[in-house]
């Protein structure tokens, strides 16, 4: 879901844009989106294409930490093509359906946005990390972004004025500890609680936030999130919140790698125009919902996705099936010198811990009603397609908050059932052993919380266990035996030989 910049080589022809290619005129913005990376395009914004034929329900788009995917886009007006790979070859596809492409740090335009009656929900690609919650499910109060944002809207509440006006909000309102004054969140959910200020205040009425990030509750973590700031600003937004804003749960499916040069090039041959923002993905997507739509919503259901009342069984698939087992190619892997899904697929022992990871998560799903046969049987499709280059050093970023949701629920429900929950500890331990090796090596590990995993990689070994474990699920991390089975886990997976050249 990375919103950083794809370097552009030197193609020629137009630049794609509403000018160059047929294209609708643009939908009036009725979708807000944070989180403007590759994977919204190629999954919500394509379902709100092919959901919307009279050109109703327009995107407004904002980036994350980096500006480049906004000022890229806004250059096209908004449009980019979408590259399904498919093993029998390419197909093209301009979607239209981003209007607006946003920098983040233009909190202006997203209060604006937001506050505006025609707009009717907020979708989120914000990443598992971005919600900054604690191992407990509740909002880590203690995280310094948190706590700076917690300051920034108690102090605006203590004011006694909207965020949104700057007729009465003073630059020196708020100052972070190095003297800087600020105006608005540093996170993308302080953001959001700021913007739902402006519609409170507004008199927009109701509107609904659908989180599409890959963790479990993916809603009901959106809503502790908010929930969490706003309470620090004002009791009456809590409330108004309680009252007027649906949280929406979500299954989202779609293998979208990075983009590279060479599509760039690809795109340029066969359209002849130049696109600086194409994105790549397979040909497979799945969307489940669950949740109230109080200001409406596209017609989502014309595109395949699916609406049920209980989205847990769904989320659990997902999480554990598709997630859990690239977190555990993609450590085990690179420790046994793969860089691809394929690659590490290819390799008979990383295959084989994945199918008992399967077997473990499949015996902690319902039977009914989810087709796990016939879905472990697409994602070794899926995960086998080597045109789709899924590199591992991608999937292992962020692994302290994606292992939460992958790994320890079925551990858990493992021991709880009685068993040893193996598989599922063998997803921790390659984890801990790929840590331990980048450690060794001077690589530098991307994870938001680089500074608890250096803490705790710093101890004598055999120590670290518990710190990590401590990390990620106290409980578990207090389990003599868990640690025990993880530590001689990690080690054995320390100590292996690298697997089999790929092809």
């Amino acid at each position: 879901m990375s919103d950083a910049p794809v370097s552009v080589p030197d193609v020629s022809g137009p630049l794609l844009s509403r000018k160059t290619f047929d294209a609708p005129p643009p939908a009036p913005v009725r979708i807000v989106h944070l989180g403007l990376g590759a994977f919204h395009r190629a999954h919500q914004a394509w379902y709100t294409q092919h959901a919307d034929p009279k050109g109703e329900w327009g995107i407004a788009a904002f980036t994350g930490r980096r500006p480049d995917a906004a000022l890229t886009l806004a250059a096209q007006d908004g449009l980019y093509t979408l590259i399904e790979r498919a093993d029998s070859g390419d197909s093209f596809e301009v979607i239209t359906s981003i209007v607006e492409a946003n920098d983040g740090a233009d909190v202006a335009r997203l209060l604006e946005l937001v506050a505006a009656p025609s707009t009717a929900l907020v979708t989120l690609t914000i990443t598992e990390a971005a919600y900054h919650l604690g191992a407990d499910g509740e909002l880590d109060a203690g995280d310094p972004a948190v706590a700076a944002d917690i300051k920034l809207l108690a102090a605006r509440t203590a004011a006694g004025g909207p965020f949104v006006n700057d007729d009465e909000m003073n630059d020196d309102d708020v100052n972070d500890d190095g003297g800087e004054s600020r105006r608005w969140a540093r996170t993308a959910t302080g953001r959001l609680v700021q913007a739902l200020d402006a519609r409170r205040r507004s008199g927009a009425g109701p509107i609904a936030i659908v989180s599409c990030d890959n963790l479990a509750h993916n809603g009901a973590a959106a809503r502790t999130a908010v929930q969490g700031l706003a309470a620090a600003a004002d009791p009456e937004l809590t409330a108004w919140i309680d009252e007027n804003v649906s949280f929406v749960s979500t299954s989202v499916d779609r293998i979208t790698p990075r983009t590279t040069d060479a599509e760039l090039e690809l795109v340029a041959a066969s359209s002849g125009l130049r696109d600086a923002a194409p994105v790549v993905t397979e040909p497979f997507r799945n969307w489940v919902l669950s949740g109230d739509f109080p200001a409406g919503r596209p017609e989502w259901e014309r595109a395949g996705a699916v609406f049920v009342d209980d989205i847990e069984p769904f989320e659990n698939r997902k999480l554990w099936l598709l997630n859990g087992a690239h977190s555990l190619l993609a450590y085990a892997g690179q420790l046994r010198g793969h860089s691809t899904v394929a690659q590490a697929l290819a390799d008979p022992d990383c295959r084989a811990w994945m199918t008992a990871f399967w077997d473990e998560a499949q015996d902690d799903l319902p039977v009914a009603g989810l087709g796990i046969p016939d879905y472990r049987e697409a994602l070794l499709k899926r995960f086998s397609n080597s045109r789709i280059t899924h590199y591992l050093a991608q999937i292992a970023m962020d692994g302290s908050s994606k292992l939460r949701m992958r790994a320890f629920p079925v551990l858990k429900a493992e021991l709880t059932a009685g068993r040893s929950g193996e598989a599922a500890a063998r997803m921790i331990g390659s984890w801990i052993a790929f840590l331990r090796a980048s450690r060794a090596a001077g690589t530098a590990v991307e994870d938001t919380k680089t500074a608890e995993l250096e803490a705790a990689l710093a101890l004598p070994a055999g120590e670290d266990i518990g710190g990590l474990l401590e990390l990620l699920d106290p409980t578990l991390a207090a389990n003599v035996e868990v640690r025990n089975r993880v530590q001689k886990l990690a080690e054995r997976l320390s100590n292996a030989v690298p697997g089999p050249a790929a092809p």
